[in-house]
């Protein structure tokens, strides 16, 4: 009986259609970066490559380093001297251990601009969700809107 008073696709839920206003225009629609963020996550990226690779060049020096050390330790380089005519000594060159490089304060460096990277795709990030939900906020309200002048309507034809 009610199948044929009702129809299933009598009620349309996008009836309306709604124009949503573009979101600024300082987005280069480059995944929401700006182009002052671009410049500025390009110029992070190679201030840490630079400091990886100085990082890089430092740990092999320390190995280069160490390697010699061990050389040195194992089969110490002679210095021949001459004392007296025929009777020659070895001197053992002796060497204070260096320490090894300090990598600490590049991997600090490193650690910071990283740190900065990432805060700068979480305010991109933060920016495209507020963007999403302003979008949502305005189709609700057009929503709204749409269904007061229905009720309005409603109002209108029962009087």
């Amino acid at each position: 009986m009610f199948q044929t008073a009702f129809q299933a696709n009598a009620f349309q839920n996008n009836a309306f259609q709604i124009f949503i206003s573009p979101t600024p225009s300082d987005l280069d629609g480059h995944d929401g970066f700006t182009p002052e963020e671009i410049r500025r996550a390009k110029r992070l990226d190679a201030k840490i490559r630079a400091r990886q690779l100085a990082l890089y060049k430092a740990q092999q020096e320390s190995k280069k380093r160490r390697k010699q050390q061990l050389r040195d330790a194992i089969d110490p380089p002679k210095i021949v001297a001459k004392q007296k005519q025929n009777k020659l000594q070895s001197i053992q060159e002796v060497k204070a251990g260096t320490p090894p490089v300090d990598t600490t304060e590049l991997e600090q460096s490193i650690a910071y601009l990283e740190n900065q990277r990432s805060k700068l795709l979480k305010a991109v990030e933060l920016r495209g969700e507020q963007t999403q939900l302003r979008v949502k906020l305005q189709i609700l309200e057009a929503k709204r809107l749409a269904d007061l002048d229905d009720e309005h309507a409603i109002v209108l034809l029962l009087q």
